[in-house]
């Protein structure tokens, strides 16, 4: 019985140690000084919507933008005009929420000629975000619960965060950004797309509706 009572602690300890060595340490957090503009927007009763593509007219180098879900043709459109002025736009998505069974805005990008790349790492790539012209003194990025999609404008309660001239910590975003960017998969058609992945415990089930 002692032996038993024994081996049993002892593979207790060592499942123990597993899934304490599995989990990463993880990186301190960052702080920066409260300065600059905000620009707060929160749907439905304001229209984050509008506030983003102004944003998006305002930008005169680069547009970073980070979405789990992107169906709003409005925003699109705002990208695709950045793109043809000259603007360097690129964008991230998460893969499984904007595969071509859905009513992801992913192939008006493309054939707008916009650099578009996929997360497959994660669960969920559950960032919403927007940067805008990081290496610049007005730079600005808009973050939030608000998905890109008409239903969070007009039926959703969401919130949109436009954070300008705090150029450090706009920068972070970008950092970020591009740290995701590099491990994403790069999408030129809809043929490159990954294949689905098995359900997974965890993952959000967004409905899909056409915006």
């Amino acid at each position: 019985m002692r032996g038993a009572r024994r081996l049993l602690a002892g593979l207790l300890l060592a499942l123990s140690a597993a899934a304490g060595a599995a989990e990463a340490p993880r990186e301190p957090t960052a702080t920066f000084s409260g300065k600059g503009r905000v620009e707060l927007a929160f749907s439905p009763w304001n229209d984050p919507e509008a506030a983003l593509l102004k944003a998006i007219d305002e930008a005169r180098q680069v547009i970073l933008v980070q979405a789990y879900l992107f169906t709003s043709k409005p925003l699109a459109r705002g990208l695709v005009e950045a793109h043809r002025r000259g603007v360097r736009v690129e964008v991230l998505l998460d893969a499984e929420s904007n595969r071509p069974s859905t009513f992801s805005v992913m192939p008006v990008l493309l054939a707008a000629g916009i650099p578009v790349a996929v997360e497959t790492r994660y669960n969920i790539a559950h960032n919403k975000l927007m940067i805008f012209d990081p290496a610049t003194t007005h730079g600005a990025v808009a973050t939030g619960s608000y998905n890109f999609t008409r239903s969070a404008r007009v039926a959703n309660a969401e919130n949109v965060l436009i954070l300008r001239d705090n150029p450090p910590v706009v920068r972070a975003y970008a950092e970020n950004w591009q740290r995701h960017r590099a491990e994403a998969l790069v999408v030129r058609s809809l043929g490159d797309m990954p294949e689905k992945k098995g359900k997974q415990d965890g993952r959000e089930s967004d409905r899909r509706t056409a915006d």
